[in-house]
């Protein structure tokens, strides 16, 4: 594969998401692995030294309560699954706990559904708590929440999630550790000429026929998956890099510009990539009709929208909607993901954002549309 010299991609990120697989963190289905787990929370809190924000993907719920509770094969029973999951999940929360704590940092258990993050009221909910986390020097500990959700464990995978996750907070790069070096041209081991990927473009369809399936019996995914993880994650314009999960101060490492694993390179500059989405593949479910004052603010001056600057409200949509933004003659000049609900904002109308928690009991955003989710369309 073509080398493009992107060795400053994880040097220069400064939020990462790190997912880790089932195979790794439970030893290969014999337990928890402390020491393991012990040396990533070393080096996560050795990159948060350094500045940089980190968000830990964890798989090894299931395998972890399949260990507990004796289970030698994975069932198929979408409750045994379940049960599993609920079990393991108490020793994994924790021994993340356990583990960063002893290098100095605090740490937040949050489990998620793929639902939390098509829906968008959710989205931005998930999206505001961990953005939180990160801004109190917490280290958000990520996991399906594989007790509840069956269509998650029977569908679903973590390297999916990270990418989901990546997405949510816009990170610079997602790290899929895993216990392969990384991606190679056939399966190494039933091709002896199989030859190893250094980089290559995130989304390439060269590389899906290059993966083959699931390549644990503890987890979901296989080199497929983290493939398309990595394509998916690359459509909010952050980078992918798979690598084993096993190799000493990876990701020390990568953060100082080191060539290991895998290097899936994304095309698309994170802010394209966010005004792309919002402004072409979003439907819109309502307006607001901003004075002049305020039409200029958002189109001339990058600002956000502000309630005060409302004047009338189209529509019925809900929190986390994608809104018009149309000026007095009635143009839409922007669009962005409203953080208050249509009945909310025509309350809020013409209101300073200091009233907000007073007319609505409380307040989500100073902002009916922050600037970060707002995209110019005139």
């Amino acid at each position: 594969m073509a080398n493009m010299s992107s060795s400053s991609v994880l040097r220069d990120a400064r939020r990462i998401v790190v997912k880790v697989g089932s195979s790794l963190v439970t030893n290969d289905g014999r337990g928890l692995d402390e020491a393991a787990i012990g040396e990533w929370c070393r080096q996560m809190a050795h990159l948060m030294g350094d500045g940089r924000e980190v968000i830990m993907v964890s798989s090894g719920a299931i395998a972890e309560g399949m260990k507990r509770l004796g289970w030698t094969v994975r069932p198929k029973a979408i409750q045994e699954l379940q049960a599993a999951a609920a079990v393991g999940q108490m020793g994994l929360a924790q021994m993340y706990e356990t583990k960063l704590k002893l290098n100095g940092l605090g740490s937040a258990q949050v489990l998620l559904t793929h639902a939390d993050l098509a829906d968008r009221e959710r989205y931005l909910n998930a999206r505001s708590t961990l953005l939180t986390l990160l801004k109190l020097g917490v280290v958000p500990v990520i996991n399906e929440n594989d007790t509840v959700v069956n269509d998650e464990i029977k569908f679903g995978d973590n390297d999916t999630l990270g990418a989901l996750v990546a997405n949510l907070v816009e990170a610079d790069a997602l790290v899929i550790l895993t216990d392969q070096k990384g991606l190679f041209t056939a399966d190494p081991r039933k091709d002896p000429k199989a030859e190893f990927v250094h980089e290559a473009r995130a989304g390439d369809a060269t590389l899906e026929a290059m993966a083959g399936g699931a390549g644990s019996s503890l987890g979901r995914g296989g080199m497929i998956t983290k493939i398309l993880a990595a394509k998916r994650a690359a459509g909010s314009g952050a980078s992918t890099v798979i690598a084993w999960g096993r190799e000493p101060d990876a990701l020390i490492r990568l953060t100082r510009g080191e060539a290991i694993g895998t290097l899936l390179v994304a095309q698309t500059q994170k802010n394209q990539a966010r005004k792309q989405w919002m402004a072409d593949h979003l439907q819109l479910r309502g307006a607001v009709v901003v004075d002049a004052g305020a039409a200029t603010k958002v189109r001339d001056d990058g600002k956000s929208l502000l309630p005060i600057g409302m004047v009338q409200v189209e529509g019925e949509f809900s929190r986390g909607d994608v809104i018009a933004v149309r000026d007095g003659s009635g143009t839409e000049i922007a669009r962005g993901l409203a953080n208050y609900s249509s009945s909310e904002a025509r309350l809020l109308c013409r209101k300073p954002s200091a009233d907000i928690e007073k007319l609505l009991g409380y307040s989500a955003e100073p902002e009916m549309l922050h600037r970060d989710n707002l995209v110019l369309t005139r």
